[in-house]
């Protein structure tokens, strides 16, 4: 029995330790790079930059209404206005956060996610960025 409690301490711990870690917003929002469109699936993050085929200012605010209505997602820093945005969206059980940077640069919607535990992210960033594109619909170009 005390094995139990101390195992449901020891989990009790880490899952507050995750949700209550602090964010540094000022490293996370920052200009993500991209040269050309194209996506670059790295270990634990997910880089996207499509062309867009509206003006800059109706895709973010699409893409911004998209994340927001994504479950468990707020937007850290930015504003369609500044034209780049941070969005921290948890997950349902651990609440790990994961960041995602928006923003329009040389005529390109650049999307950038990453985790911020953990050296992998099991392909939630990419499959979210992917969701969040779809939703745009033709307000950018397919590759």
């Amino acid at each position: 029995m005390r094995i139990l409690i101390g195992l449901i301490v020891v989990v009790a711990a880490l899952m507050l330790n995750v949700r209550l870690a602090p964010t540094d917003v000022m490293l996370l929002h920052k200009q993500p790079a991209a040269i050309a469109p194209g996506d670059t699936l790295t270990l634990g993050s997910f880089l996207s930059a499509r062309q867009i085929a509206a003006p800059p200012t109706l895709v973010l605010e699409e893409i911004a209404s998209v994340a927001l209505s994504t479950p468990r997602t707020r937007l850290l820093a930015g504003s369609v206005a500044d034209g780049m945005m941070t969005f921290q969206t948890r997950s349902l059980f651990w609440g790990f956060p994961d960041h995602t940077t928006v923003a329009v640069t040389g005529g390109f919607l650049v999307i950038y996610g990453r985790a911020r535990f953990g050296g992998g992210d099991l392909g939630v960033n990419k499959t979210r960025i992917d969701r969040w594109l779809a939703a745009l619909g033709p307000l950018t170009e397919p590759l």
